[in-house]
C-alpha cells in the first residue's frame, strides 16, 4: 500500500457536498447527500496539494460521536488516506472528551472499519438498498 501526505483540517459542510455525492450516491442528486444537522456538525477533509481527496463528517451528542458521509475519491483509496483521517478524528474526539464513536458502515467497507479497530454490533441492515452494519469503538480504551 502506497502511503501519501495528506494535510487534514476543518472545512465547512458545504465543501463535502461534491465529494460525498461522488462517491457515496453518483447517481442521485446532491441534495441526497446533504444531512439534517450538517451545519452543527464537525467537517474534516484531506488534502493532497490542493484537491480535496476525503471528506469526514462528525455529529457529536454529549460523549458519543458519530461518523457520517465518509468518502474518498476511487482514485485514492487504499493508499493510507481515510485512515489517517479516521485517526485524526479519534485523537481530536479523545482530547474533547468523547468516549464512544461509532458509523453505519456499508458492507464492503467493513474491514476498513475493523483494521482500524471498530467492531461490528448487531445484524446487517439496508439504506436505499445498501447493507451497512453498525460499528464502534470506545475511544477511551485505545
Amino acid at each position: 500500500m502506497t502511503q501519501l501526505e495528506c494535510q487534514i483540517r476543518q472545512i465547512p459542510a458545504l465543501a463535502t457536498y461534491k465529494l460525498r455525492q461522488a462517491v457515496l450516491w453518483p447517481n442521485k442528486p446532491i441534495e441526497h447527500c446533504i444531512i439534517d444537522g450538517d451545519e452543527q456538525a464537525l467537517h474534516l477533509g484531506a488534502y493532497l496539494e490542493q484537491e480535496l481527496v476525503c471528506v469526514a463528517s462528525i455529529f457529536i451528542d454529549d460523549d458519543s460521536a458519530r461518523l457520517r458521509k465518509f468518502a474518498t475519491l476511487p482514485d485514492y483509496q487504499n493508499k493510507g488516506i481515510g485512515s489517517r483521517v479516521i485517526k485524526h478524528v479519534l485523537n481530536h474526539l479523545s482530547e474533547n472528551s468523547i468516549n464512544h464513536f461509532w458509523c453505519d458502515a456499508r458492507e464492503d467497507a467493513i474491514a476498513f472499519y475493523e483494521h482500524i479497530g471498530m467492531i461490528a454490533k448487531g445484524e446487517r441492515f439496508f439504506k436505499h438498498d445498501v447493507a451497512y452494519y453498525k460499528m464502534e469503538i470506545n475511544i477511551t480504551s485505545q
